[in-house]
């Protein structure tokens, strides 16, 4: 009977403190103060935040919706920032989230701040926590100025009244998503000329090791970054991330710069790239290869310099399975 009651009084005492835990997470988290943070309208900071939300950092693929009956799923002419787009469990997300509106719409009643948190942190004006599909953390750690030009530029948008359906996490994510969010980080933006540095600083903001790199379905296996092979279902079927390390044979390795530069300008839509239709059966990706066409040759050249810097990985990848008829 002692040792009867001892452990039912362990019992007890593990389940009040789970019980604790959870109303901490539930409560308590996301701690992320507030900054002082009051954004200019200067041209400048518009300009660069255009050319950052757009063609670097792509906030706009995943806040726009995605015409994926052609290839790499170009935006759809006038939903720039109204958000809709959907990650659930079925492209292996823990809950059902969905892209917020992010034009003047929805976004005229928060504060400087409150977007510079959100993007930073991944705490909303009403305090609560984003999943990482947004990928704040590595927004995070890029220089506080760039931040504030993409808010420069959100403010410009074109109101689009449209309001997507709520997010939701699957249990137990419902009560870790509250320990997700941190305090951000942040660094200098690297002068262009240190090619590495200002490639790797890039490579942070436009998220590459995300998708670049294996998910064991908990977390990225980062001692193989940037060697690609995470899979990603899309509706033609399953597209998996090729190598990106300097690898010769199974990389970018035997890449020059100018045929890497060259393959991302061959997608510019501004300079008639019209993306084909995409028959079933055929591939399709989820590359937004016709944003980072955007992208300066210089920075291009950038990241080709920083990813050639990395240790190559041998990981060969089938970059794509078609969906059975």
């Amino acid at each position: 009977m002692k040792i009867s009651g001892i452990l039912f009084t362990l019992a007890i005492v593990v389940f009040v403190l789970v019980l604790s835990a959870l109303a901490y997470a539930n409560w308590a988290l996301p701690n992320v103060p507030l900054r002082d943070v009051v954004v200019s309208d200067s041209s400048d900071r518009i300009a660069n935040g255009k050319y950052l939300a757009n063609n670097v950092m792509v906030c706009m693929d995943c806040h726009s919706s995605r015409d994926w009956s052609r290839f790499s799923a170009p935006m759809l002419e006038g939903t720039l920032g109204r958000g809709g787009e959907r990650f659930d469990q079925a492209m292996g997300f823990p809950g059902k989230y969905t892209s917020k509106n992010i034009t003047p719409y929805n976004l005229a009643s928060w504060s400087d701040a409150e977007l510079f948190r959100v993007i930073t942190s991944g705490v909303t004006k009403s305090g609560n926590a984003l999943f990482p599909v947004m990928p704040y953390h590595y927004y995070g750690g890029m220089d506080e100025e760039d931040i504030k030009d993409v808010i420069a530029y959100l403010r410009t948008l074109e109101p689009i009244e449209y309001v997507p359906e709520s997010s939701t996490s699957d249990f137990p994510m419902n009560f870790i998503i509250n320990t997700l969010p941190r305090q951000p980080v942040f660094s200098k933006k690297p002068k262009k000329e240190d090619s590495i540095a200002y490639g790797k600083y890039l490579v942070n903001a436009a998220g590459c090791v995300e998708c670049h790199t294996p998910f064991d379905g908990m977390a990225l296996e980062l001692d193989k970054a940037f060697s690609g092979g995470r899979s990603f279902p899309i509706p033609n079927g399953t597209v998996i991330t090729p190598n990106i390390t300097p690898h010769s044979e199974t990389g970018i390795g035997n890449w020059t710069q100018d045929a890497f530069v060259a393959r991302f300008k061959a997608y510019d839509m501004g300079k008639g790239y019209l993306p084909p239709a995409v028959q079933t059966g055929e591939m399709n990706t989820i590359m937004p290869w016709t944003m980072y066409a955007g992208m300066d040759e210089t920075d291009l050249s950038a990241i080709y310099t920083y990813l050639h810097s990395l240790e190559p990985i041998d990981n060969k990848v089938e970059i794509f399975v078609a969906a059975r008829p």
